[in-house]
């Protein structure tokens, strides 16, 4: 089942801008929770894994 990976990855990816657009825009309008940020990088890290797994 390659591509049922190949597809996970990608929403993940997905996910992790999304993630992202969100937390900038909480952060421009109501100002920083390093909670947010934090809860990202985890989510950044964990999509990483997921490419680094489906590489090899």
């Amino acid at each position: 089942m390659p591509g049922s990976t190949d597809g996970s990855t990608k929403a993940m990816g997905v996910l992790t801008v999304g993630g992202l657009v969100v937390v900038t825009g909480y952060t421009v309008a109501l100002g920083s929770n390093g909670w947010l940020w934090f809860g990202w990088v985890v989510l950044g890290l964990i999509t990483l894994g997921m490419v680094a797994t489906r590489s090899t």
